[in-house]
């Protein structure tokens, strides 16, 4: 028999345990609604700019969130890493001001719309661009009150009740302000060139709204027959090589490199079912020769190299295009110039380069280099121009994608075509790293259009301290101006405004800021009135957006208000008013410029340059500006060391309250 087990003591009673009245867990998802309310209620931020006094500024420049949905990870990263900074700079002693913002412009809010719209199988080219802009304006102001309130969740401090928004008229008022000043210092032009161009969008998109992502290609080796040149050169082929087969039907010109070696190879022996023929010659570059025949499914034992070819022997020939004779209106019937371009290398392809002006850089730039005509084939949506002979109304992508693939029927017709004809040696498959739209996330095509463009590299007028051209300008702030932390971020930035294209401004697009400029009816882009430049029509302009906002601009009878007696407005179009004309194509012919043309949104959602011109920030700008003057005039701007001293002391003495006093101007002056 076991004996009993002996009972554990119960030592808890025995020990002195401190006691608290707080609780044993936080609860913080219970209690922190509690703190945000207190903080509310007694005003936090308010009184931490009453404690910081006289202290020096710092100020965050904030880049705005767009108002299209709920927070995710990276906002709460984003902002948190932010509020971190300005709280430890106000406790460094610095008045750290927070002044939260949002971008209500753009193609995310204006595409959530589209989406609505296609869930209802309504068809958003015929509403009303006014209604249109009007359900934007109330989806994004929407998602700016949720936005607000899960941001102050994450315990953001900041000055939530009076944030900015670039779709607040004041705000509408400024960038189209700014906008007038690229129109009147000379740097706004209308260009045709190729840009990254979304066709399920309809729209041009930046750099910064490009994603790249894998995607799977056509490579087709195309045969252009010589009809010019060397004597036992004629009849002989150069072979390119491309990624976008739908892009030869807009095929210009043929380039080389001159500096890369050449050879003429001819076909000895062919395996079965290849495009090739025993007695074939190509030109091909000598580093890239076996590559592209082994494509072709030929041997090495297959062909031999029967002498070089000079870069002067190419520049003197002249080529047929592919699919010349394919159509029956001779749409195809040219001659296709061979040219020297720097841009050729032995890396990929054949050594020889499609040149199709209408749909790349570096196609764009020798088609200017040599006056290359420009094509117009393909329309906003990707298709083909109606009256395009074999591939009119044919897709480049898809306008949905099936099991994840965009393509259309363009890629597959053209192919069809150039092995019809005996134009191709070769096609395959390619999967490389291609630009998709960030927000469709479909691909992206290189397309030639009619957009707004600011010279960076003409004269802009004004005061030349830092420079003649925005370009220089620029250069001088990030080189001289700004001090970089770590100093390797200034070298990036340097680099790419060095090297950046003219900005291009418009976007086809209703939900923005319109461009706010009439061009002449029948005058070209060249001409030197095809802008109206007049300052009392900016100034009415900018008035009516303050009032109204910028759905004013589509309004009937805009055309006649704003021009006014400057001109004479049956001159300068008629008012477009609905969203039916959705292209620049079809908005150069009228004015003013309506339509789907924005301002793109890097220049709205600066909060520098919006909150400079409003009170938020709680400084002026104390500055005086002569009436009816020009920015670009020299005494645009009053300067005067008195009047400085004046407003130096009445600030100290006073705070930057008294600059919005009655009678200031006459005070300070």
């Amino acid at each position: 028999m076991c004996a009993d087990t002996p009972e554990t003591p119960d030592y808890k009673s025995t020990l002195n345990l401190p006691k608290t009245d707080f609780p044993m867990r936080a609860g913080l998802p219970k209690r922190e609604p509690g703190w945000l309310e207190r903080w509310a209620r007694i005003g936090v931020y308010d009184r931490l700019r009453e404690s910081a006094g006289e202290r020096p500024p710092y100020i965050l420049h904030d880049g705005p969130p767009y108002a299209n949905g709920h927070l995710h990870i990276g906002h709460a990263l984003n902002k948190i890493l932010k509020d971190m900074v300005v709280r430890s700079h106000q406790m460094l002693g610095h008045d750290a001001r927070y002044v939260p913002g949002w971008d209500c412009h753009g193609l995310p809010i204006e595409w959530k719309i589209e989406e609505q719209y296609r869930a209802k199988g309504k068809d958003k080219d015929a509403v009303d661009v006014v209604d249109f802009r009007q359900e934007c304006r109330r989806f994004a102001a929407g998602w700016v009150d949720i936005q607000r309130e899960e941001f102050k969740r994450l315990g953001v401090t900041g000055k939530w009740d009076d944030p900015y928004l670039t779709m607040d008229y004041h705000s509408e008022a400024v960038i189209a302000d700014e906008f007038m000043k690229f129109l009147m210092n000379g740097t706004l032009y209308q260009g045709s060139k190729p840009v990254m161009w979304s066709p399920v969008e309809k729209t041009a998109l930046a750099e910064a709204e490009v994603e790249y992502h894998d995607h799977k290609s056509h490579t087709i080796w195309v045969k252009f027959p010589i009809t010019a040149g060397p004597d036992d050169l004629l009849g002989k082929d150069v072979v390119i090589w491309t990624t976008t087969p739908w892009t030869i039907p807009q095929n210009r010109a043929v380039c080389f490199g001159p500096g890369i070696t050449y050879g003429l190879y001819e076909i000895t022996g062919t395996p079965e079912e290849s495009w090739a023929a025993v007695g074939d010659q190509y030109l091909l570059a000598d580093a890239l020769a076996e590559d592209v025949l082994a494509s072709a499914r030929l041997e090495p034992t297959m062909w031999k190299r029967l002498r070089d070819v000079t870069a002067q022997e190419l520049q003197a020939m002249t080529l047929a295009h592919p699919l010349r004779g394919a159509a029956d209106n001779g749409e195809w019937d040219f001659d296709v110039p061979m040219l020297p371009g720097d841009h050729v290398t032995e890396d990929a392809g054949t050594g020889f380069v499609h040149t199709a002006p209408s749909h790349g850089d570096d196609d764009y730039q020798i088609g200017v280099k040599y006056k290359l005509p420009m094509t117009y084939n393909v329309l906003e949506d990707g298709s083909f121009r109606a009256d395009l002979p074999l591939f009119a109304g044919k897709k480049i992508l898809r306008d949905k994608p099936k099991k994840g693939d965009w393509e259309g029927e363009a890629n597959g017709a053209v192919i069809a075509k150039l092995i019809e004809v005996g134009a191709l040696i070769a096609r395959g498959r390619i999967t490389h790293s291609y630009p998709h739209s960030w927000r469709s996330k479909a691909p992206l095509i290189f397309r030639n259009t009619p957009q707004w463009f600011v010279a960076v590299d003409a004269e802009c007028g004004g005061d030349d301290t830092y420079g003649k051209t925005i370009r220089e300008r620029a250069l001088t702030s990030i080189g001289q101006l700004v001090t970089w932390t770590p100093p390797s971020g200034r070298n990036r930035l340097y680099s790419m405004i060095e090297a950046r294209p003219d900005w291009v401004l418009s976007r086809q697009r209703a939900w923005g800021v319109p461009l706010t400029c009439f061009v002449k009816k029948g005058a070209l882009p060249t001409d030197a009135d095809f802008l109206l430049r007049d300052a009392a029509v900016n100034a009415r302009v900018k008035a009516a957006f303050d009032a109204e906002g910028a759905d004013c601009w589509y309004q009937e009878g805009a055309k006649a208000r704003f021009i006014g007696d400057a001109a004479n407005p049956d001159d300068y179009g008629k008012t477009i008013r609905a969203r039916a004309l959705t292209s620049i194509e079809k908005l150069v012919k009228f004015t003013p410029e309506k339509g789907r043309n924005r301002l793109q949104s890097m220049i709205e959602s600066r909060p520098d340059w919006v909150l400079s011109r409003q009170r938020a920030w709680g400084v002026p700008l104390t500055c005086f500006t002569k009436v009816g003057a020009l920015p670009t005039d020299d005494d645009f701007l009053l300067r005067d060391e008195a009047v400085n001293a004046r407003i130096t002391a009445a600030f100290e003495a006073e705070g930057a309250d008294c600059w919005y006093e009655e009678g200031a101007k006459a005070r300070f002056l």
